[in-house]
């Protein structure tokens, strides 16, 4: 049998780097003008949806519309389309109905024919109100797994470890998932939005499947009996689930893939965050959650952190 378990800490450094790198990548968004922006709902301002008949370069609609007082807008193009032409997405401070119309108009002279697809508008109370409830529900939804788990392993020595430890490895899912797509965010202009979140939320849904399934199996095999070495029954109670957890997330897996070329653009910061999460709780749920256990079993958490050469070893 391959022994994981004695691999731990190959594993906790690898997710340490993840982490680091996440948190990196998401400070940088927020601090810098590289990365990922939040979207309209999280951030106060108006947003024009716009399409062009004529072929229109996305240096040339900037240029125009900081000459109509927006310098400081942002802009990006959401949706090319054949035939040249392309949904653009214009960013700017908080707009008065006055003001949406004579922007519309501004473009209109110097574009030409234009299908504008609505603005939308957030004011700073609406922003805040929707910030905090966004942070209220990731934590009640995250509360409510640690109960459960608790309350599903109370007949387990220690059942507060379990619960504990699938929680660290939901924490590392987010904050991975959320630093990848700020990076590649950076690159393809998306947003931090309501479809960002909800894919938040699934992914520390699936994740949390996959741990616990490894955590019962962990329950099964102690009940049996079949060591009494902790990390003899954690080594083969990941072994025994493996082939379960890789083979649902490969499944799940092609079908965002078949979501994402099929829907296209629409959705695809929705699907790709899902497919970042999918991928880091998958191993976290293998690698990280069950060998946290072996840790707090072995009282090795000084060693965790400290990661001396020979923890690696």
């Amino acid at each position: 049998m391959y022994d994981l378990v004695s691999k731990r800490f190959w594993f906790f450094a690898i997710s340490m780097v993840l982490v680091v790198v996440g948190i990196v990548f998401l400070v940088t968004s927020f601090t810098t003008s590289f990365g990922v922006k939040l979207g309209i709902e999280f951030n106060p301002g108006t947003e024009l949806r716009i399409n062009f008949t004529q072929n229109v370069s996305l240096n040339d609609l900037r240029s125009e519309v900081a000459t109509l007082g927006y310098p400081e807008s942002t802009i990006t193009i959401e949706t090319p389309v054949a035939g040249g032409q392309s949904d653009f997405v214009i960013r700017t401070g908080v707009l008065t109905q006055d003001q949406q119309t004579a922007l519309l108009n501004g473009l209109t002279d110097k574009f030409g024919a234009n299908t504008p697809l609505g603005f939308n508008s957030t004011d700073p109370t609406t922003s805040k109100s929707t910030i905090n409830i966004t942070i209220i529900a990731i934590i009640v939804a995250a509360f409510a797994m640690w109960i459960y788990i608790i309350w599903a392993f109370r007949h387990m020595p220690h059942p507060l470890r379990y619960g504990v430890c699938a929680i660290i490895a939901l924490l590392h899912d987010v904050i991975v998932a959320a630093g990848i797509f700020a990076l590649i965010g950076a690159f393809l202009g998306w947003q931090i939005d309501l479809l960002f979140v909800a894919g938040i939320l699934t992914i520390l849904g699936y994740s949390i499947n996959n741990t616990i399934v490894v955590f019962d199996r962990i329950r099964e095999n102690i009940k049996l009996g079949i060591s009494t070495n902790f990390e003899v029954v954690v080594n083969d109670s990941i072994i025994a689930s493996m082939g379960r957890c890789l083979n649902t997330s490969f499944a799940t897996g092609l079908g965002l893939l078949v979501l994402l070329l099929i829907v296209g653009p629409t959705i695809e910061n929705f699907v790709v965050v899902l497919l970042i999460g999918l991928i880091a709780g998958t191993f976290d749920s293998i690698c990280i959650a069950p060998n946290l256990l072996v840790l707090w079993q072995n009282h090795e958490w000084g060693r965790l952190i400290g990661m001396k050469a020979k923890a690696s070893a």
